[in-house]
C-alpha cells in the first residue's frame, strides 16, 4: 500500500512539473510578439536546430559573448549529449564602453563574467528581451556598492546603454530558442561575456591593447582624469581564461564558484 501511495505520489509531481514546464511556453504564445515571432521565424529556427541533430524537447542552451567581436555565439546540445555543439552566430547590432567589466551605473560598459538569462520580457522597450542575472555574486561584491547597475539584456533594436542588442528580427530567433530550451527544462541558460578570445595569442594581444594610448584615454574621463590600472585589469581577465580554455577543448562549461573577494575560482 505504501509503495501504491508512494508511486501516485511521484506520478502527480512529474505531472505537474511537466505541465508548469510545457506551460512556460503556452504562457510566453499569449504576448503578440512572442507569437508574431514564431509565425515568422520557428520554421527556419526548428530547422536550424535540426540541421545540427538537436531535439526542442531535449534542447539546451549556452550563450557566449565575444566583445572585441561584437558577437553572440549560440550553442546548444540535447540533454543527453556530453558536449554542446556551435548552432550560430549573431552580430551586435549596437556597442557601447569598452573591453574591461561593468562597475557601476552609467559606466556605459556591457559586463564581463558568468550569468544567466533569469528573466524573460516579451512586452520589451526593445521588442523581445533576455535579462541577465548581473550584478552577479562577483560584481556584487567588486562594482560600486551603492549603484552597481542593472537591467542588463539581449534584447531587439539597435539601441544600447550596456545592453546585447541584436536587432529585432534576429532577437525573434534568440528568444524561440530560449523558450525551447526553458519548455525543455532548462531554468537557467548560461551566459559568458568575455573581452576577446582569451586563447594565449589573443589574450596576448589584449594585454597590449590594455596598455594602448587608445584604452587608456578611454578611459581617463571615466576615471577622474585618472590612469587604469591595466595591470588589475588584466588579471581579472586571466580569471575568466580557465573556462573559456576549457570550452574550447572539451566544449562542456567549466565549474566555477565565486570567493569571498569576488575572484572567479574553478571547481
Amino acid at each position: 500500500m505504501r509503495n501504491v501511495k508512494l508511486i501516485s505520489t511521484l506520478a502527480s509531481i512529474f505531472l505537474t512539473t511537466a505541465f508548469m514546464v510545457e506551460d512556460f511556453k503556452a504562457l510566453q504564445l499569449k504576448y503578440d510578439r512572442v507569437q508574431t515571432a514564431y509565425d515568422q521565424k520557428s520554421e527556419a529556427v526548428f530547422a536550424l536546430l535540426a540541421s545540427k541533430h538537436l531535439q526542442p524537447s531535449q534542447l539546451e542552451l549556452y550563450f557566449r559573448a565575444i566583445k572585441n567581436e561584437k558577437i553572440l555565439e549560440i550553442w546548444g546540445k540535447n540533454r543527453t549529449d556530453e558536449s554542446f555543439q556551435h548552432i550560430t552566430n549573431y552580430a551586435f547590432a549596437g556597442y557601447c564602453g569598452s573591453l574591461g567589466p561593468k562597475r557601476k551605473e552609467g559606466d556605459m560598459q556591457i559586463p564581463e563574467g558568468f550569468y544567466h538569462i533569469n528573466r524573460f520580457n516579451p512586452a520589451s522597450s526593445f521588442y523581445l528581451s533576455l535579462g541577465l542575472n548581473y550584478p552577479n555574486e562577483s560584481d556584487r561584491i567588486l562594482s560600486n556598492k551603492l549603484k552597481p547597475g542593472s537591467d542588463i539584456f539581449i534584447h531587439g533594436t539597435n539601441v544600447t546603454s550596456g545592453c546585447i542588442p541584436i536587432t529585432d528580427e534576429k532577437i525573434k530567433e534568440v528568444y524561440i530558442l530560449a523558450i525551447e530550451a526553458r519548455n525543455a527544462g532548462q531554468e537557467r541558460i548560461p551566459v559568458d561575456i568575455y573581452p576577446a578570445r582569451l586563447d594565449e595569442k589573443s589574450f596576448d594581444e589584449l594585454k597590449t591593447y590594455s596598455k594602448s594610448p587608445e584604452y587608456i584615454e578611454y578611459w581617463r574621463p571615466w576615471l577622474g582624469n585618472k590612469v587604469i590600472n591595466s595591470d588589475a585589469m588584466q588579471q581579472f581577465w586571466v580569471q575568466l581564461q580557465p573556462r573559456y580554455q576549457y570550452f574550447e577543448s572539451h566544449r562542456q562549461l567549466k565549474t566555477f564558484k565565486v570567493t569571498g573577494s569576488g575572484k572567479y575560482s574553478y571547481l
